[in-house]
């Protein structure tokens, strides 16, 4: 409901008396709405409080009624269900007959209301049985979302929130039941049909059952209702519609409603006296007698609560202690006693403190305004520049080189094995035994199996096995042919000693059997050890071998470490047999280990994450042969999480990954906590007399030692007592939290039996549970919300014997209101609709924010909280999709800004999400404003803020993947484990959330904005074979000998395409103008981008077949072929007259180093060169040209002759016959040699003299190092002359490459403020009338270059150059800025050749690093201001027609803009 009605009446109406204020907003009667339902209100909490007892507590501002009992130990506001009963019951008619199989029959019937009775259904299947169920909801105002009545049949549970379920009647082999709809809103009945002992549903042709209600008629009385009841009837309604938020409009037809519905009872006949006794419950006779002497002798507490919050009301809504609470009741309770004493009756009493007529003295206190409403926050409004965070992580080289340990007898054994064996190895375990280790390793060859077992032990071993052909734990006696020679049958298991096994080349000293097994319908081998006449199994159970790698793959080698803090690494695995006693020595190891693990920087720290979460994963042992107090574990956890502050405080560049690492270790107890672990659970035992049985196999492993795993027994408990005693409840719980019967049963003190307690014990249960579960938390849980609250808030223990002793204190300087925003956010965390909470949660973070950055003792307290508050974001957008299902694309785009919100407020380096989230909000102000271009901007926003989500996984798959996997390997961790670590990390933050949204939003924007599915870059038909691969760089120098579709996964801009390929699909974004588009369109490749993940995964699924491919200049057809229908002139695509050979011309020094730009011609510079000499005095004097001149062909063959550079030459010659011989290694080192050169003194001269007298800065003149920079420079032009791209281009046509010359042009830069790149014919169309051009901000390198991410793109007829049309928005996040600089770039004679396109295959380079920097769009005048952008595009167009008038044939064109003037750097034919 709105402020005024719905979500105040608890804080604003609630018991207030009845005063009209001059301001207050009139309900629809003439009533004053914030006094709406004062009535009801009190009449609702005073009939309830009669039922049943309360506790007395505040909780935030508000004084809440609270159940004694709820689940997860928490205290919630209980919400009163009364119901007025104004039914009657006409007779039914049929309304639907279903059949749900050949023998099933479904009938409903629907009674025909009168006015203001309610509706009744009956349902009957002809399906008997004990388990059948009704799954169902309602339908109101054409809403597809189901209304949970609360007037609903005996025995309805809810299920998710979502549903009902309702079990039938049996009866013989007919099952039915009856439903009451006492709502007149409710227009129809949605349902299923569910037998749960066979999960079987029963559906309406795959749909839910639909049943439409009778409507009834509208009444018109001549008859008026008293106000009172209609307020009190109205907030009945709401109530059961689940206190809803309504508009103003929404109220008053609410309130007419409930008018309309007691108006029916009056015309029935109904008085009004009886409809106030059925609403206000007083039709007892007995509640309105004079209390007898006893009675006045004591207040009744109900009373006492309602005088207490009117107390509290006037003292203006304080937060008291539990301590004030207490004093706030007896002082209510002394006012009630004293008007008791005066005479007055309870009746009285109550009547008069509905009035406000009981005399209470307590003075207003201070008190800060809330920013919020009951319903909904007001966020503040903050500067997203201020939340920027730019800390770049360190990796750190170990001080101490590690050594790694040679391989251990047991591993030489099985490498040994395996090399003779040759077998495919199926399965491999090492077990570690104490000081010992276990292998087992199987291997299939030859329709045989082996299993290979082998120990260090030094006493003589026994296997005692079987085999398995069903599951875990079956023992099934072996056939006699698997018996090893010398085994004995011992009940119906096998023994088989160990034979000892010694080498000296390679030495190892083993004990060992072998198993050979014939028959493929055996799955596995249990077994377990006898030595000396113990008894050695694994962690208390059985051992066990799969025979087969489907459910877990072998464990990989450790390999070298690369990219791993070897040394900690090796420090845990040697340690870990210590950790694996308890938790207490886990937390103390890892306290020890934080200082190097800190030293080794980043990668340090992302090893101990990697340890830590196998621990919480539980793929490393919690517990073995040691017994630990509970509170030395807390201490212990105490010790570690106080060090990982530490850091935290003192190393903010590691904060992402150290709020990693403690979300896996719990928060430790303060007054010792972790000890009331052990003593409450006898406190539990022995208020509910269950001393036996699993509790008291609970209770001993308690004592033992306690672990995360208690809180989800406890939990099970919880929901096994609450559903009923159901068992099943508790198994489902214990496995859904990853909890099976074996691992309950491999605790040192094991839990056997299954929990067995008397119904009279279920409240008390349920009390002392709850109680006990907020123990375990405190010690357990440190990001569980209400524990992380409680933690920041401060708590004191009272009674009961749980918490006794403890008490934590607030922390000291939390913001104001923050109390408040928490409390909001406890009362919303179960919200369905999860929009406030949201809002809720992130104004809390933001809150905490600026805490997290200062020293205070209490921060791993609120590093908890923010860890729980983050998390909690996660779970309210899951449970939120369904809120989305049908919701416009701003409600979808504003939850995409708050989880992104969320992300960058848990990331140290997060500058590019926070300009993703100001995209966001442009986007949604365009929107609201209807800018016509609003979703092809977000498009753009969408695009970079999936890039920006894909560099964050990539940084934790380089970070934390290689820890994984090396310690993975050393600790024996199950190798499906190790393989999803990162991918489990990402799911478990707020970038898998926001990726789903992104996926949802993805195809509405781009049906909005009209894109489809494809953007086509090359439009060529073809037909070929689908191959799938990661990258087209790995395949980019292969050749295919048929022809093929590419569908590759990613592609950067500046691959080559293999030969043989006919055309390459990706979901990956290149320029339309990158170098590698340009390729493909040259080599009459289709190249297009496909944006539907759906068309994408059906390509992939067609790999290996023969397509056909029709493109048009906006999609892509595709359909299937048979073999003979590929033409026979394509079915071999080899190389022929198609790819002709290009012939070179060696070109010689001229004599001269350098030349002006007046001396350029075909024989000193490449094309390059010439054309913007000829553009300079040619193109408008608006079209600026730069200052250019040249180191002509030659130049590099002369210095490489030069005495100076005689070793270089050498090598160069030596590395030059290894490359003809094939050995394509050796590029890299050719580059490395030419960057040896020595300068001439001729060369520097010439180009000083030559750039000096053509106006252009000498570098040296800053100093003999910027000469060097300059030099460097050039010599990296003329060894990209052997880059791995150029080298395989010219090998493909059979360019010789001893004759491909490189001469290079010098120009000063132009600091761009953006930089464009022109097709004065459109290239994805071919349409010589338009002019296509894409722009990006800073220099042109990110454009044409590999940098991902799109750039503005446009086009512009050529016959109306002054209208520009937007085609997409830039998603690029980085640009590219420099120093007023020189930079050299390449310029060949192997470039722009007819039949070759060779441009873009050689390198330029600045004299000095380009800084990146990332862009932030919402502030660019390109994107926000429509006349400039019109400015900008437009010159640009008109630019690239006067250049192609110039020329005469379509250009390609590169050029800048600066302070809003044109430059043109280069131009070239258009191919």
């Amino acid at each position: 409901m709105s402020n005024t009605l719905g979500n105040n009446i608890l804080h604003q109406s609630l018991l207030r008396p009845p005063v009209v204020e001059p301001q207050s907003k009139l309900s629809s009667s003439g009533i004053p709405a914030n006094t709406l339902f004062q009535a009801a209100s009190w009449n609702k909490v005073a009939a309830q409080t009669r039922k049943s007892p309360l506790s007395t507590k505040f909780l935030g501002n508000n004084l809440n009624v609270l159940k004694p009992n709820l689940a997860m130990g928490t205290r919630r506001p209980l919400k009163f269900n009364l119901r007025a009963v104004l039914a009657t019951d006409p007779s039914s008619e049929l309304a639907g007959k279903f059949n749900l199989n050949e023998n099933i029959e479904l009938q409903v019937g629907v009674s025909s209301p009168a006015q203001g009775a309610v509706t009744q259904l009956d349902i009957q299947v002809s399906y008997g049985s004990d388990s059948l169920v009704l799954h169902w909801g309602l339908i109101c105002d054409r809403k597809e979302k189901w209304v949970l009545p609360s007037r609903r049949p005996e025995g309805t549970k809810v299920y998710k929130n979502k549903a009902l379920r309702t079990p039938f009647m049996k009866s013989g082999s007919t099952s039915f039941l009856k439903i009451e709809i006492d709502d007149p809103e409710i227009q129809a009945i949605e349902f299923l049909v569910l037998d749960e002992d066979q999960n079987k549903w029963f559906k309406n042709n795959g749909q839910n059952f639909h049943v439409k209600l009778y409507k009834k008629e509208k009444l018109t009385p001549d008859v008026s209702v008293p106000e009172d009841l209609v307020q009190l009837h109205a907030y009945l309604r709401w109530e059961r519609k689940g206190k809803q938020m309504y508009t103003p409009e929404q109220e008053k037809v609410e309130y007419e409603a409930a008018r309309t519905e007691l108006l029916e009872e009056i015309a029935k006949g109904v008085s009004v006296q009886d409809l106030r006794v059925k609403l206000t419950n007083k039709n007892d006779v007995r509640q309105d007698r004079e209390p007898s002497i006893s009675e006045k002798t004591r207040i009744p507490d109900d009373l006492v609560q309602i005088q207490s919050y009117i107390r509290w009301e006037k003292a203006g809504k304080p937060n008291y202690s539990p301590d004030q609470q207490l004093k706030e009741f007896e002082e209510a309770r002394k006012e009630l006693q004293t008007e008791l004493e005066k005479g007055t009756s309870l009746d009285e009493i109550r009547k008069k403190i509905t009035k406000g007529e009981i005399q209470t003295k307590v003075a207003k206190q201070q008190h800060h305004k809330k920013s919020f409403s009951a319903g909904r926050i007001q966020r503040k409004k903050r500067d997203l520049m201020q939340l920027i965070t730019k800390y770049a992580a360190e990796t750190i080289e170990e001080q101490d080189l590690f050594k790694p340990k040679g391989l251990t007898g047991v591993e030489i054994f099985a490498k040994t094995k395996e090399e003779q064996d040759r077998g495919q190895v199926l399965n491999k375990k090492i077990y570690k035994l104490a000081d010992k280790e276990l292998l087992v390793f199987v291997t299939k060859s030859a329709n045989k199996t082996k299993v290979h077992l082998a120990t260090d032990f030094k006493e003589p071993v026994t296997l005692h096995w079987g085999l398995s052909k069903q599951r875990r734990g079956e023992w099934l006696e072996p056939p006699p042919t698997a018996l090893p020679q010398g085994s004995v049958s011992v009940n119906k298991a096998i023994e088989t000693q160990l034979t000892s096994s010694s080498s000296t080349n390679p030495p190892y000293k083993v004990q060992h059997v072998e198993v050979e097994i014939e028959d493929d319908s055996f799955k596995g081998m249990p077994f377990v050890l006898v030595s000396n006449g113990n008894w050695i199994k694994n962690n208390g159970s059985d051992f066990f071998i799969e025979f087969s790698a489907g459910t877990k793959q072998v464990q990989k080698d450790a390999g070298d470490g690369i990219g791993t803090a070897k040394g900690l690494l090796h420090k845990i695995a040697e340690m870990e047999s210590e950790a694996q006693k308890s938790f207490m020595h886990r937390f103390n190891i890892a306290a020890d280990l934080l200082d190097q693990a800190k030293n080794a920087g980043e990668l340090g720290l992302a090893g101990m994450l990697v340890w830590m979460r196998f621990m919480a994963t539980r793929q490393l042992i919690w517990n073995k042969n040691y017994n630990v107090k509970p509170r030395e574990i807390s201490k212990a956890q105490d010790r570690l999480t106080d060090s990982l502050q530490d850091v935290y405080r003192n190393h903010p560049q590691y904060r992402e990954l150290l709020r990693m690492i403690m979300s896996t270790v719990g928060r430790g107890g303060e007054g010792d906590v972790g000890q009331r672990i052990r003593d409450e659970i006898l406190v539990v035992q022995r208020n509910n007399e269950c001393k036996g049985g699993m509790m008291e196999e609970w209770h001993q492993k308690l004592h033992n030692n306690t672990s995360p795993d208690d809180v989800v027994i406890c939990q099970a408990l919880i929901n096994y007592i609450e559903r009923d005693f159901d068992v099943g409840v508790y198994w489902k719980t214990l496995n859904d939290n990853g909890i099976t019967k074996e691992r309950l049963l491999s605790y040192d003190r094991g839990i056997h039996s299954e929990p067995n307690f008397r119904r009279d014990q279920k409240h008390s249960l349920l009390r002392d549970l709850r109680n006990y579960m907020r123990t375990l938390k405190a010690v357990h849980s440190g990001a569980d919300l209400e524990s992380a609250i409680s933690n920041c808030m401060g708590y004191k223990s009272q009674g009961q014997g749980f918490m006794v002793g403890v008490q934590i204190n607030p922390i000291s300087g939390l913001p104001s209101g923050f109390p408040n925003l928490l409390q909001f956010v406890l009362d919303h965390v179960e919200d369905q609709n999860v929009e406030a909470l949201l809002e809720g949660l992130l104004e809390a973070r933001q809150e905490l924010r600026p805490l997290l950055s200062k020293s205070q003792d209490r921060l791993k307290d609120l590093l908890f909280l923010d860890i729980a508050l983050d998390s909690t974001v996660r779970t309210a957008i899951e449970r939120g999709y369904e809120e989305l299902n049908n919701a416009p694309p701003e409600k979808i785009m504003y939850f995409i800004a708050l989880v992104l919100e969320n992300l960058a407020l848990s990331s140290d380096n997060n500058e590019d999400l926070i300009y993703c989230l100001k995209g966001w909000n442009h986007a949604l102000s365009m929107s609201k404003s209807k800018d016509n271009h609003w979703a092809l901007y977000a498009k753009s926003v969408l695009d970079r803020t999936r890039l920006s989500l894909t560099n964050k996984a990539e940084l934790y798959q380089r970070v934390l993947q290689p820890s994984a996997e090396y310690l993975g390997s050393l600790l024996g961790v199950d190798q499906w484990a190790v393989n999803i670590f990162t991918e489990e990390i990402i799911r478990a933050g707020s970038a898998a959330s926001l990726s789903s949204l992104l996926n949802r939003l993805d195809p509405v924007l781009r049906k909005t904005a009209n894109l489809g599915s494809w953007q086509v870059i090359s439009p060529v038909e073809a037909v070929g074979y689908v191959v799938v691969v990661d990258e087209l760089l790995a395949v980019q120098n292969k050749s295919f000998e048929q022809p093929t579709i590419l569908v590759a996964k990613s592609v950067k801009g500046e691959e080559e395409i293999p030969d043989g390929t006919v055309a390459v699909l990706t979901p990956d974004m290149p320029d339309v103008l990158s170098h590698v588009s340009v390729r493909a369109r040259n080599g009459k490749v289709c190249f297009a981008t496909c944006f539907d993940p759906r068309i994408l995964a059906d390509l992939q699924a067609r790999k290996g077949k023969l397509l056909r491919l029709k493109p048009t200049s906006a999609d892509i057809t595709y359909s299937e072929l048979k073999e003979g229908e590929l033409d026979a002139s394509s079915a071999n695509l080899k190389e022929d007259a198609s790819s002709p050979r290009v012939t070179l011309v060696r070109k010689q020094f001229s004599g001269r180093y350098a030349i002006s730009s007046e001396e350029f011609t075909s024989d000193m510079v490449g094309a390059k060169s010439r054309n913007i000499s000829y553009l300079k005095g040619k193109v408008p004097s608006w079209i600026g040209i730069p200052t250019s001149v040249a180191l002509p062909f030659g130049v590099f063959e002369k210095v490489l002759s030069d005495k100076s550079n005689q070793a270089v030459s050498q090598k160069l010659e030596l590395l030059k016959r290894k490359l003809g011989g094939g050995e394509f290694g050796v590029l890299r080192q050719i580059r490395e040699t030419v960057l040896q050169l020595a300068a001439p003194t001729k060369l520097v001269q010439e180009l000083k003299t030559k750039m000096q007298s053509s106006g252009m800065p000498w570098p040296g003149d800053e100093g003999e190092q910027r000469w060097e920079q300059a030099w460097t420079a050039i010599k990296k032009v003329w060894a990209s002359k052997w880059n791995e791209r150029a080298y395989f281009s010219t090998r493909k046509v059979k360019l010789d490459h001893d004759y491909l010359c490189m001469a290079v042009l010098v120009q000063e830069i132009i600091n761009a403020d953006y930089a464009f790149v022109i097709h004065t014919t459109n290239p994805s169309s071919g349409d010589s009338s338009e002019i296509y051009a894409e722009v990006v901000k800073g220099l042109g390198e990110t454009l044409v270059g590999a940098y991902p991410g799109r750039a503005l793109s446009f086009l512009c007829k050529k016959n109306d150059l002054n209208s520009p049309q937007v085609l997409g928005y830039p998603s690029k996040p980085v640009g590219l800025f420099i120093r007023r600089s020189i930079i050299f770039r390449s310029d060949s004679n192997g470039e722009d050749l007819e039949g070759y396109a060779g441009a873009g295959l050689y390198d330029s380079v600045p004299m000095d690093k380009e800084e990146k920097v990332v862009l932030d769009y919402s502030s660019d005048p390109l994107m926000i201001d429509g006349n400039f952008q019109h400015s900008i595009l437009s010159s640009i167009a008109c630019a690239g027609s006067a250049i192609e008038e110039l020329y005469g044939t379509p250009q390609d064109i590169e050029g800048v803009i600066r302070d809003g003037k044109v430059f043109v750097v280069q131009t070239r034919p258009q191919m």
